[in-house]
């Protein structure tokens, strides 16, 4: 069968306008090959949703916005068309969230919050249902605003404060501020003065400062090894062996105060006392006697002749009648 020339030129022309057509939609976001479901969406406003713009589902691109145009010019509703392709299973309660991904520099997009709770599938034309996220520059001004008002009240404050602080800088007060600070530096100087000179006394008495930190650690040595002798003893023994003495000290101060014993009876007996009196003045009269008279107790002979007998003076004969004349 021969095909004629009107016949190819109308194949030619058919094919053309469908690849049009097909080239226009895929132009508009539209693919004529592929099965989308379209569901809508309406806001107060889309804040420069721009067309064609990604609609994502957990964070996957699922597909685009396809038209957005108003849909009651009274209240100033705008509905957005939405296509989308996947497998997911998007519940009609699903929610539409229009927000800003990162800085903003893409624009808009359109992520949508599945509603897992609910097992009702939305179908091809449903609505689903609207959401407003702020973004990140909206957010940064909700935080910049109370800290203005802060950053305008501390302002406020420092200003009010360096009026009260000129005013109280008067003339004569920065005069005595100058005259303070030139004091602080003169006092500066000499104390750096000072510690050159300490810095070269200690550099000057290091052998010695060296010797004696030396000597004081030999004799924190010795301290630690007397601590350690002394620890080593048998202190407890020593202490109630003292204490056994010091009790019977304590028992023989007793005894002596009770009148017990020689000591005791010495003390607290009058009788003895007297006795010991007697004997020790009989003794001083003895030792006189013994003096005076040599001739009564002591008799030498160097050639063997007889001791003369003892002649006791006229005074004593008469001291020794009258004696006997009283008896």
């Amino acid at each position: 069968m021969k095909v004629t020339r009107e016949v190819k030129t109308a194949i030619l022309v058919l094919g053309s306008i469908l690849i049009f057509i097909w080239g226009y939609s895929y132009l508009r976001g539209k693919d004529l090959f592929n099965s989308y479901k379209t569901f809508y969406v309406v806001y107060d406003n889309v804040e420069g949703l721009p067309p064609s713009a990604p609609v994502t589902l957990n964070g996957v691109t699922v597909g685009k916005v396809n038209d957005i145009q108003f849909k009651d010019a009274v209240k100033g509703l705008v509905q957005v068309e939405l296509l989308i392709k996947t497998d997911f299973p998007i519940s009609k309660t699903s929610v539409a969230t229009l927000y800003e991904p990162g800085l903003g520099l893409s624009g808009k997009q359109i992520a949508i919050v599945p509603d897992m709770k609910n097992a009702t599938l939305a179908e091809d034309g449903d609505f689903l249902s609207p959401n407003l996220a702020p973004g990140m520059f909206a957010q940064v001004g909700d935080k910049l605003g109370p800290l203005q008002t802060k950053v305008e009240s501390t302002v406020t404050s420092a200003d009010s404060l360096l009026q009260r602080f000129n005013s109280i800088l008067d003339v004569q007060t920065q005069q005595n501020l100058r005259i303070a600070i030139a004091e602080l530096s003169s006092t500066m100087k000499e104390f750096n003065h000072a510690a050159h000179t300490l810095d070269g006394m200690l550099a000057g008495n290091k052998n010695h400062i060296d010797a004696t930190l030396t000597n004081l650690d030999k004799t924190s040595t010795n301290l630690v090894k007397i601590s350690d002798s002394i620890n080593q003893a048998n202190l407890g023994e020593a202490v109630k062996k003292l204490e056994k003495s010091l009790a019977n000290v304590d028992n023989i101060l007793s005894d002596v105060e009770a009148g017990k014993g020689t000591l005791g009876k010495l003390m607290k007996d009058e009788a003895m006392y007297n006795n010991l009196n007697g004997a020790s003045k009989e003794l001083k009269e003895l030792l006189a006697d013994v003096k005076e008279n040599p001739k009564r107790y002591i008799h030498l002979s160097v050639f063997g002749r007889k001791a003369t007998p003892y002649k006791a003076p006229a005074e004593e004969e008469e001291k020794a009648k009258n004696e006997e004349v009283k008896k």
